[in-house]
């Protein structure tokens, strides 16, 4: 089992173009960790914006009756970027979500999803 610090770092070192990890509480908008990130991509801004944008699409599920599952995850694509939010479902991990930022030209987004997929089962929170 990996911990925080381990897990954003094995993300960072495994998945092609990443320029920022955080695992981000979503009920207080706060990063728990984070990794990269720099003067362009301020991760602890961006886990806050991010937490609104899971807060509403569990209220908009909620709204429309959904009863599916939950949210695998989030992707928001930029220019040039892939923003990419999963939210953990693991014991103890309720209430999180892993959030990576992409450079669009340098990921492939089917093997992030694969990798972040890996790395949430492995975290230990």
């Amino acid at each position: 089992m990996a911990n925080i610090e381990t897990a954003l770092k094995e993300a960072t070192a495994t998945i092609d173009g990443v320029l920022g990890a955080a695992l981000v509480d979503y009920a207080s908008g706060m990063a728990l960790g984070t990794v990269g990130g720099g003067k362009d991509l301020d991760l602890t801004v961006a886990a806050a914006g991010n937490t609104d944008v899971v807060r509403a699409k569990l209220r908009t599920m909620e709204m429309l009756n959904l009863k599916d599952e939950s949210i695998e995850d989030i992707l928001i694509t930029l220019g040039s970027q892939y923003h990419l939010i999963r939210l953990l479902k693991g014991r103890g991990s309720s209430g999180l979500f892993l959030y990576l930022a992409l450079d669009k030209n340098r990921a492939n987004l089917a093997m992030a999803r694969h990798q972040l997929k890996k790395i949430e089962s492995e975290l230990e929170v």
